[in-house]
């Protein structure tokens, strides 16, 4: 189950207020991300609730053709522009989608779905299962997520639920019967707080591949 803020505002107006608010870029993709799809041979794939582009940006530096969705329209133009800023705008797209009524149209390679958390309303599972069906035969699912928050965390952050990888699988069954389990596990990272204080985290890693060619 997706627990929520009742009280939070949508999901367009509450990510319109997170990257308006300061520009978030790091210049980096997910190292978990990299860590699961750099040995694959690249194709077509999807980055749902793509941000500023991070991992687009590295995916279409690796040859991949790109796109990325999002329901900020602030994030996706600055995913364009960092795309552009990498010379490899050719091979990034980039669609407004509030992920719980619409994805893009399949099929992908690998579809991608890290840190896909709201404190606004978001039926998570329903996501993962319609991304589910967007991979092609042969292709990749990799789900990445929070499973913690550290101490001094926005008390908002424990409205959401953060489950474990298998529960992910497991609810992901009726979508991916079949599929291989390339990997799930639960990696721990070391975070800093405001006040430099440091706590340990763990993240939730599951790679599943569509049977196929």
């Amino acid at each position: 189950m997706t627990l929520f803020d009742p009280d939070a505002p949508d999901a367009r107006e509450l990510w319109e207020g997170v990257y308006t608010a300061g520009e978030r870029w790091s210049g980096r993709p997910n190292a978990l991300l990299v860590r699961a799809v750099e040995d694959l041979p690249p194709g077509t794939a999807l980055d749902l609730g793509c941000g500023e582009g991070g991992d687009l940006v590295w995916l279409a530096s690796r040859g991949w053709t790109a796109t990325g969705a999002d329901v900020s329209p602030t994030a996706l133009a600055r995913a364009a522009r960092h795309a552009a800023d990498a010379g490899v705008a050719e091979r990034v797209r980039l669609e407004e989608h509030d992920l719980g009524a619409s994805l893009p149209a399949g099929p992908f390679d690998l579809v991608a779905a890290s840190f896909l958390h709201s404190i606004a309303h978001l039926d998570r599972e329903d996501v993962l299962r319609r991304a589910a069906a967007a991979v092609a035969p042969g292709g990749s699912l990799v789900v990445i997520g929070h499973v913690g928050v550290p101490p001094w965390a926005d008390a908002s952050h424990h409205h959401v639920h953060l489950p474990e990888p298998q529960e992910v699988r497991d609810a992901l069954a009726g979508a991916t019967a079949g599929w291989e389990v390339l990997r799930e596990e639960v990696v721990q990272r070391e975070v800093t707080g405001p006040e430099g204080q440091v706590a340990h985290v763990g993240d939730s890693v599951l790679h599943l591949r569509r049977p196929g060619s």
